[in-house]
């Protein structure tokens, strides 16, 4: 019956029923067929799985990140991180995964990351000579650290599904998602060195400081809201209402940016994108209900453990799984449906759920990069016009560093695990 569940839904996936609706028809056909659920269950189910006080988060960081960029304060970033690295060889390369990093910090979301940098990284490479492949394909590969390092929409789902702390599974992303950001400036580096691409010169001293002036009110965004987290000041929620709060504050009073008659669209461009969130989350909901019904997690674990007992061959499956999934999928989707059964594989090994929700979330960013379904793949498609058969053949080495991580993360415990032991209590 389990397979007949997937089965069905991968069938609607595959002849383009919208994923949401997707899983709405496959719960009513498999109740329509038998069970004698009622089909109440459905709408009661779809209300319920919303009803968690972590979701509210969402689109506080959402509306944080909008207003960020409806400000123009991702030009102030980009002009601060290419000061400090855009004199390293690929010079605009490293810049875009520093401006990436930074802006990860206020947004929580990669194809946040993609839309309010691609335009700006596109058109200063494009400028300085570097090849367009290249620059769609390194600003594709960076925006996965969007949902890696905190705020992150992914970590707050899982928290949600699995009861587990945001605030520790924010600290836990920090690490992956800067060892991705290195691992990327070392391919860049290698890549730009083999085709020549220009370096900026090496800026003055003063430079820096007038660049910092600029850039620092936004960069105190992220050290108010992980700070107050970190020092239990407010809950993750409350973080993201502060967020946003400060980004409205120095967006029209600071920057003066963004103008009062701007906010009617800035909200309700914010409440589009969480209505396909939550919508996707509510569908998802009588789905797992069913897969618990099934007892999907037990079946699979009892499967699995019969088969080895070896953690660290049971990871290499999730693995597997995951970038399969997440290559085809939607990350939140993927998340959302595979996270019940999982996790209780993951709890029988021994896995903490912190480690384990750290190894889901790199792996499900991986695939909004990867063919043949990464939404940031045609997201920046669309932004560069470069046919998406093109820009999925360039993307290719980026992805490497990521999947080295990825291992890194899975099998060394303590890279998600060490701040999180020494900076909460």
């Amino acid at each position: 019956m389990i397979f007949l569940l997937f089965g069905l839904f991968i069938l609607f996936a595959l002849i383009r029923v919208p994923i949401a609706y997707s899983l709405g028809l496959t719960v009513l056909c498999y109740l329509l067929f038998g069970l004698g659920i009622p089909l109440e269950m459905i709408p009661h189910k779809m209300v319920k799985g919303l009803d968690n006080y972590v979701f509210l988060a969402i689109p506080l960081f959402l509306l944080a990140g909008r207003l960020m960029n409806a400000g123009g304060i991702t030009h102030e970033l980009f002009s601060f991180a290419r000061i400090l690295v855009g004199h390293y060889r690929g010079g605009l390369a490293q810049t875009n995964v520093l401006s990436s990093i930074l802006f990860s910090w206020m947004s929580g979301s990669a194809v946040a990351t993609v839309g309010a940098l691609g335009e700006v990284n596109l058109k200063a490479m494009k400028e300085n000579g570097f090849n367009d492949k290249f620059s769609a394909s390194i600003i594709t590969a960076s925006s996965v650290l969007g949902p890696i390092i905190p705020p992150s929409i992914p970590f707050i789902i899982y928290a949600a599904m699995t009861e587990t702390s945001v605030g520790k599974l924010f600290v836990g992303g920090i690490i992956p998602g800067l060892l991705i950001a290195v691992f990327l400036s070392l391919m860049i580096y290698f890549v730009s060195w083999k085709n020549n691409y220009p370096k900026d010169p090496p800026p003055p001293a003063w430079s820096v400081f007038k660049g910092l002036k600029k850039a620092i009110i936004p960069l105190m965004m992220p050290v108010i809201m992980l700070g107050g987290i970190l020092a239990g000041v407010f809950t993750p929620t409350e973080a993201a209402g502060v967020a946003a709060f400060y980004a409205l504050v120095i967006g029209i009073f600071y920057y003066r940016t963004i103008k009062w008659k701007d906010l009617p669209d800035i909200f309700v461009e914010t409440m589009v994108t969480t209505a396909v969130i939550t919508f996707i989350i509510s569908t998802t909901a009588p789905f797992s209900y069913l897969l618990t019904i099934e007892d999907a997690g037990e079946s699979i674990t009892a499967s699995v453990i019969s088969f080895t007992q070896n953690k660290w061959a049971v990871l290499l499956l999730i693995n597997l799984i995951l970038l399969f999934f997440g290559a085809i999928l939607e990350a939140g989707v993927v998340l959302i449906l595979f996270t019940p059964i999982l996790y209780p594989l993951a709890i029988d090994l021994g896995i903490d759920p912190i480690h384990f929700g750290v190894i889901m979330v790199v792996n499900l960013m991986i695939g909004v990069a990867t063919p043949p379904v990464g939404v940031c793949l045609f997201m920046m498609s669309h932004i560069s016009k470069i046919k998406v058969e093109v820009l999925m053949k360039a993307i290719i080495p980026f992805l490497i560093p990521m999947f080295l991580v990825l291992l890194l993360v899975t099998y060394f415990p303590e890279i998600s695990m060490f701040l999180v032991n020494h900076w909460i209590k």
